[in-house]
């Protein structure tokens, strides 16, 4: 089977908060850009500890997850992180998979940034019926 890949940017919402309220500069702020696997099995987003480790999400909870195969095993569950795709954002909570395991862009993440797959190109791109922004996206806290 051939996976999809995008490059998403994940920034840390709390640098941006920060920044509002004059506690840190712009440039601060961290973020990356990272190659995810766009998996619309997946219903949470997924990044890796070494993500984790460089952008510093805050700790929401641990949850449980079960697998098609019965397997259940224990994430930590981390946000408020901040997305970019191309003209699309969204806002979302991760799993943290441990090691360096590649990340993962799930439906929730998917439908928020109302973007699809391309089947033919092999890509994630925006959604043809919004094609200059999802409707219900605001502007970016920080643009």
């Amino acid at each position: 089977m051939d996976f999809i890949y995008a490059d998403i940017e994940l920034i840390n919402s709390e640098d941006i908060a920060l920044v509002k309220r004059g506690l840190i500069r712009r440039e601060e702020i961290k973020q990356i850009k990272v190659s995810m696997t766009v998996n619309t099995g997946a219903f949470m987003m997924g990044i890796n500890e070494n993500i984790q480790s460089q952008l510093q999400f805050p700790f929401i909870e641990k949850r449980k997850i079960q697998f098609a195969d019965k397997c259940i095993i224990e994430y930590d569950v981390v946000g408020p992180i901040y997305l970019r795709f191309g003209n699309r954002k969204a806002i979302c909570s991760a799993l943290v998979f441990s090691g360096n395991n590649q990340p993962v862009l799930g439906t929730i993440s998917i439908g928020e940034m109302d973007v699809v797959i391309d089947s033919l190109q092999r890509r994630l791109i925006p959604n043809p019926a919004n094609p200059d922004n999802a409707p219900h996206t605001r502007r970016s806290p920080f643009h």
